[in-house]
């Protein structure tokens, strides 16, 4: 590489990291100045103790965990189908599952309380559970296209007509060759997906909002409207909780990478 090219690159990468740090350092700096004179952790300490935070933190952590499972338990056997049985069918699951990005979040919700209000055929708005239900349904539609190529992505990687026909052989069902033999094989496409979804249902804002949900992202909205350094805190707790799993899938791709060459090695 000439060192012309070399210099070029090294400049195109510090003012891309330029433009993401330093508002980052600039928000974390304003949110230590919360006691005037000196720097402190003021501002977080009244964070994680504001019962309003534990709540909706908590929230939304459960909300995220079951959109996880729902999600893998619908996308999973879904993309292992067409790739085994369906392949003509891959353009148009695919189409579907990038639609969530298309369409806006207040759109699907809003058909969302078109469809399940509390006068509709199927009621979800009735209760406070039935409300938490179509909170993760909408979740699970909003983290579609990431879970989706996620775990797509781990099939291609794995011959799954030969794992299927195997499996088949020794007289394993559908069920048990999707559990014992494809799941185990995608692990870490799986992760990559739960992370993701993890991500984005942590910060979501517009669907929690409009079904009146006790979720993170609203708090974080309610925050910002009526303190000064106390958003500044829970920015910078809202990116590293991003960025956490953003590293925890690059662990795991890692990891999953390691551990296919060593098979092929041995």
């Amino acid at each position: 590489m000439k060192p012309t090219s070399r210099l070029g690159a090294w400049i195109a990468i510090v003012v891309g990291a330029s433009y993401f740090l330093i508002p980052l350092i600039g928000t974390f700096e304003f949110s230590l100045r919360m006691k005037r004179g000196e720097y402190s952790f003021e501002a977080y300490r009244v964070v994680f103790a504001d019962p309003q935070f534990q709540a909706t933190f908590g929230y939304s952590i459960m909300m995220a965990i079951i959109t996880i499972i729902v999600g893998i338990l619908l996308v999973a056997p879904t993309a292992y189908w067409v790739q085994l049985r369906l392949p003509k069918l891959r353009p148009l699951v695919e189409f579907i599952t990038l639609l969530p990005l298309v369409i806006p979040a207040i759109v699907i919700v809003f058909g969302y309380l078109r469809i399940f209000n509390s006068s509709s055929f199927i009621p979800l708005t009735g209760s406070e559970r039935a409300t938490d239900l179509l909170l993760v349904c909408s979740y699970v539609t909003l983290s579609l296209p990431y879970m989706y190529r996620s775990v797509d992505t781990g099939l291609r990687a794995i011959d799954v007509r030969t794992l299927t026909e195997a499996a088949e052989v020794l007289g394993a069902n559908r069920m048990t060759i999707l559990f014992k033999v494809i799941f185990p094989n995608i692990t870490s496409a799986i992760l990559s997906g739960a992370f993701l979804t993890f991500a984005i249902v942590i910060g979501e804002f517009t669907m929690a909002s409009l079904l009146n949900r006790p979720a993170f992202g609203p708090y974080l909205q309610l925050v910002g409207a009526n303190r000064a350094y106390e958003p500044a805190a829970l920015a910078v707790i809202a990116f590293l909780i991003t960025w956490a799993s953003m590293g925890l899938i690059q662990v795991v791709g890692r990891n999953a990478s390691a551990m296919r060459a060593d098979v092929k090695k041995s």
